[in-house]
C-alpha cells in the first residue's frame, strides 16, 4: 500500500469520524445538555402542535426519570394554560410533590404557592374518598364527571377545541381525549351511561352514514376506541346512536328514529328490552319526516331534561303542525312540562346543508356547569336567559362553535360524559 493511500485512507477516516461527532454532540446538546426549563417553556408555547407537544412533555419525562404518567401524557392539550397553572396541573394529576428541587428544575424558581395547590386539591381528594368502592360510580353525581372528546376535534378545530377547554379549566371540570376514532362525533359512538353507572354499547350503524364512501369510512369502529381507551361495556345489538339517548331520574327519552333504525324488531318489544337496557321508562318523541330537515333525527338536536318532569326544547311554535301535535301529546301522556328555545335554523346555505348553527339546545351539561352555543344573533341572550332560569343553580357559558356546526353538529355532539 503506498504512502498516498495510506494517508487518503486516515484523512477518509477522519472526516467520517468528524461528521459523526458532529452529528453526536448536536444531539447531545440539543436532548441532554438542553436546560429543562426551556424544555418547559417550549411545552407552553402556543405556536406548537399539540403532537410537538406531547414529545416535549416525553422528554421532560424522560429526564425527570419517568415520574408522568403515561396516560397524562398521552391526553395532554395545553389550552391556554400558562406556565405555573401547568405546572401545578402536572404536580397534581401525577402526584408529584412540588418541593423546591422540581420547582427549580422546571420553572426556575421555588414556587410555595404550587406547594400551597398541590396540597389543597390533595386535601380535598382526600375527603372527597368514598367510603367503599363501587364497581359503577353514580352517573347523577356532579362530582368526579369527565367530559371526554375525540382527539381528532383538536387536530381539526384547535383553536374552538382550546376555547372550550379554557373554559373547562376555569370550572375545574376534567376532560380528556379518546384514541382512535375516525370522527368528532364521540356522544353517538361511545356507550350510553346508565345511572347506575353502567356503560352500555349500543351497535353503531346509523342509516345516516350509509350510501356515501366517504362516510361510511368515516364511521369509527366501536370495539377498537373502546379496546385503545380500556373501556368496557355491556354489549346490545340494538341499532342505537348516543345523540338519541336522553337520561334523567328514572325517564328516557328517545325519537322514533330508533324504530326506523332497527326495522327488524316490534315497536312494542324494542321499546321493552330499550326500558330493560336503560333501567328507565322510555319516552319516544317524534322526529322530522324529512331527513333534509333533521339529518339524524336525535333527540338532543329537538329537547333536553331539566327534571324528571320538565325538558326544554325548539321552540314549538317554528315546528310543522305534525311536530307539534305528536310533542303535545307525549307532554300530556307523561305530564311532561315543556319550556320553549329559540332555534335559528337556516339551511340555506349549499355548502353546508347539514349545518347545525342555530340549535343551542344541543348545549354541554357537566357538573353545575352549562355552555351553550353562541351564533352571533339576537337570540343568543334569550338562549342564555331560558336555560339561565331553568337551572337558576347552574353557570352558564357561550361559546363560538359555528366551525363545528356547520359540520352538522355541537357541543353534546362532540361531547362524552361519564363519572
Amino acid at each position: 500500500m503506498t504512502t498516498e493511500s495510506i494517508i487518503g485512507i486516515t484523512s477518509g477516516i477522519l472526516g467520517i469520524a468528524t461528521v459523526i461527532w458532529g452529528v453526536a454532540r448536536y444531539f447531545y446538546n440539543r436532548y441532554k445538555k438542553q436546560p429543562l426549563t426551556d424544555l418547559f417553556k417550549q411545552l407552553v408555547d402556543t405556536n406548537n402542535s399539540t403532537k410537538v407537544h406531547r414529545k416535549i412533555l416525553r422528554r421532560i419525562n424522560l429526564r425527570l426519570g419517568g415520574i408522568i404518567k403515561d396516560d397524562y401524557i398521552q391526553n395532554f392539550v395545553l389550552a391556554d394554560r400558562k406556565k405555573e397553572a401547568l405546572f401545578q396541573d402536572i404536580c397534581v394529576k401525577n402526584e408529584i410533590e412540588p418541593n423546591k428541587e422540581i420547582c427549580l428544575k422546571l420553572l426556575g424558581a421555588d414556587s410555595p404557592k404550587s406547594r400551597d395547590y398541590y396540597y389543597s386539591h390533595r386535601k380535598q381528594d382526600a375527603t372527597q374518598q368514598p367510603q367503599e368502592k363501587t364497581v359503577y360510580p353514580s352517573a347523577t353525581s356532579n362530582e368526579g364527571q369527565t367530559v371526554y372528546m375525540s382527539e381528532l376535534l383538536m387536530d381539526r378545530h384547535p383553536q374552538t377545541c382550546k376555547n372550550l377547554l379554557a373554559i373547562l379549566d376555569r370550572h375545574h371540570v376534567n376532560y380528556a381525549f379518546l384514541k382512535g376514532t375516525k370522527d368528532i362525533w364521540c356522544r353517538d359512538y361511545m356507550p350510553v351511561q346508565l345511572e347506575s353507572g353502567k356503560l352500555i354499547q349500543f351497535r353503531y350503524e346509523p342509516s345516516y352514514l350509509k350510501g356515501n364512501k366517504e362516510w361510511e369510512e368515516s364511521r369509527s369502529n366501536v370495539k377498537d376506541v373502546c379496546k385503545k381507551n380500556n373501556i368496557k361495556a355491556e354489549i346490545s345489538d340494538i341499532n342505537l346512536d348516543g345523540g338519541n339517548v336522553l337520561i334523567c331520574d328514572g325517564r328516557a327519552i328517545l325519537s322514533d328514529r330508533v324504530f326506523g333504525e332497527n326495522p327488524e324488531y316490534d315497536k312494542d318489544t324494542l321499546v321493552k328490552e330499550l326500558a330493560q337496557l336503560l333501567e328507565c321508562e322510555i319516552i319516544i318523541i317524534p322526529s322530522l319526516r324529512s331527513k333534509d330537515e333533521d339529518f339524524t333525527g336525535h333527540a338532543d338536536g329537538m329537547v333536553r331534561f331539566v327534571n324528571r318532569n320538565t325538558i326544554v326544547g325548539n321552540n314549538r311554535a317554528e315546528e310543522y303542525k305534525y311536530w307539534q301535535d305528536g310533542i303535545k301529546k307525549v307532554l300530556d301522556t307523561y305530564n311532561l312540562t315543556y319550556i320553549d328555545m329559540p332555534c335559528v335554523i337556516n339551511k340555506k346555505d349549499p355548502k353546508h346543508p347539514d349545518s347545525a348553527i342555530g340549535i343551542y339546545v344541543n348545549y354541554l351539561e357537566v357538573n353545575d356547569l352549562i355552555v351553550v352555543p353562541e351564533f352571533g344573533v339576537k337570540e343568543d341572550k334569550e338562549a342564555v336567559a331560558v336555560l339561565q332560569k331553568a337551572f337558576p343553580d347552574k353557570q352558564i357559558e357561550t361559546i363560538n362553535y359555528n366551525d363545528v356546526a356547520l359540520e352538522g353538529g355541537l357541543l353534546n355532539c362532540t361531547t362524552w360524559i361519564v363519572k
